[in-house]
């Protein structure tokens, strides 16, 4: 039966490394939070944005309820690093979210549970086989599908809010031979398997999230499998015809974890947790570039040293065009607790942060970008609390000078749909338009616009023009905005 994997590589805190950490100009780390168990221990996934301007996250332990280790929690943080829960799980509702949110246009979010909740297959699931869950940002959580193993079980990647309104995703295991499926939900919870990985050539247990190119298809990892076994990148449609873009033999990488992000440029890029340049079975990850044809390209090999060990988060392409992610290792603080790192397009990368165990440690969460320009993220261990051996985890801000911008939800919508658009100044906004296309809107709150598609709306930037004490700015969304029919 398939396991979420346990990190414990090179003891995660007792590895020594004698590089200094080299601060960086124009960088600043702030940790914001170090969790104290009873709000939440060991925070595994991605923070998101919400349209109030504050961050959501979830915690895989942890939490006031009944569970012998707490069954994990969501909780709310502010940019200034005010912490509420907002959730419990107490396991029938689900348990163990490794997986973040995503948030939907009308404010609510989705996420999963990769256990708990009440689906169990004669027996195959052990604590049950994990969950489907919406929740309002005030805390009213709504059980949307329980797994029953067949379906699929242990769902450990956010969901991807498809161009159909519909939401798309995985489960690292259960299906036929317990290798995991690609499903579709709606937003009422009728879950449709469309696929059963079947852990040959087109691989086995998808534990990234999938990311949407306007074709409407579906691109991902599998985190082995495949014809080397060593993990592939594939491609799927919406009704689950599945095309093998990429087998990995080691030497180009081993074992992707994480999902892919699709560049401007419409190329993917990705990191594996192991191997590259240094030896099949002793090194320490990639990051590749991969076409949408399955030209694969390796563009770093880690050393396992200052630079970082172990990728396994999903990248971000900021504001300015490069790339960020984290490494749950090595780095060139006393203890091996990772890193942050940026990467241009071309792979030349540059180490932001190194964990020293205080600030955190284990960083199996990729970073996001804020509509404030700079950066948030969690570890999954470290900080200052001693209700946990080393640290129950702790949340994170880091800045490298990039200005604001602004997001919308969703990415993609046809004319006269509905539109968030997410920042951090937005009262003084005088216009907001589509690709030039002017557009009505309600400003909200200083972080919230409402408006919708204009007619004559296509595809490109959202740009929003406001006016603060006289002085004229222009604000631009960090990805083109794509008109549907």
């Amino acid at each position: 039966m398939s396991k979420l994997r346990s990190y414990t590589k090179a003891g995660i805190f007792l590895v020594l490394l004698a590089a200094t950490a080299v601060s960086l100009p124009a960088q600043t780390f702030k940790k914001l939070h170090s969790f104290e168990y009873t709000d939440g221990e060991y925070p595994w996934a991605s923070l998101v944005q919400g349209i109030d301007g504050n961050f959501y996250g979830t915690t895989q332990n942890g939490g006031n309820t009944a569970c012998a280790s707490g069954c994990g929690t969501v909780f709310q943080i502010t940019p200034g690093g005010k912490l509420t829960d907002i959730l419990s799980f107490d396991g029938t509702n689900g348990s163990g979210p490794f997986a973040g949110l995503i948030q939907a246009a009308n404010g609510d979010f989705y996420g999963v549970t990769t256990v708990g909740g009440t689906g169990n297959f004669e027996g195959s699931c052990p604590n049950n086989c994990g969950t489907i869950f919406t929740l309002t940002a005030s805390g009213t959580q709504t059980t949307l599908y329980n797994f029953s193993y067949t379906d699929g079980f242990q769902p450990a990647a956010a969901l991807t809010l498809g161009a159909d309104g519909n939401y798309y995703g995985t489960t690292s295991g259960g299906g036929a031979i317990d290798a995991g499926t690609f499903f579709v939900i709606t937003p009422s919870g009728t879950l449709t398997s469309l696929y059963t990985f079947t852990g040959g050539d087109d691989g086995s247990s998808p534990y990234g999230s999938l990311v949407q190119t306007l074709d409407g298809n579906f691109y991902g990892t599998t985190w082995n499998g495949g014809a080397n076994g060593f993990g592939t990148v594939f491609k799927i449609t919406a009704n689950g015809t599945i095309t093998t873009l990429h087998a990995f033999d080691g030497s180009d990488g081993s074992y992707p974890f994480a999902g892919l992000v699709q560049d401007r440029e419409g190329d993917f890029f990705g990191v594996t947790e192991e191997g590259g340049a240094y030896g099949v079975y002793q090194s320490y990850g990639t990051v590749f570039k991969i076409t949408p044809a399955g030209k694969l390209t390796t563009l770093y090999s880690f050393t396992g040293g200052a630079d970082g060990d172990t990728p396994i988060s999903t990248l971000i392409q900021a504001t300015d065009g490069n790339f960020y992610g984290t490494t749950s290792y090595g780095g060139g603080a006393h203890y091996s607790c990772g890193t942050a790192f940026r990467i241009t397009p071309s792979g030349t990368l540059t180490t932001l942060h190194s964990f020293d165990l205080t600030d955190g440690c284990s960083v199996y969460a990729g970073l996001i970008q804020s509509t404030d320009g700079g950066f948030y993220g969690t570890t999954f261990s470290g900080g200052t609390s001693k209700a946990c051996a080393y640290g129950c985890g702790t949340v994170f801000s880091l800045s490298v000078g990039l200005g604001p911008f602004v997001e919308t939800v969703p990415t993609a919508g046809n004319v006269g749909a509905a539109v968030r658009i997410l920042g951090t100044n937005l009262k003084g906004a005088t216009s907001v338009t589509f690709n030039g296309t002017a557009a009505t809107f309600q400003v909200i709150s200083k972080s919230e616009i409402e408006t919708s598609v204009p007619s004559g709306a296509t595809a490109g930037p959202v740009r929003v023009t406001t006016t603060v004490k006289g002085i004229k700015n222009t604000l631009k969304s960090n990805v083109a905005f794509q008109v549907t029919e």
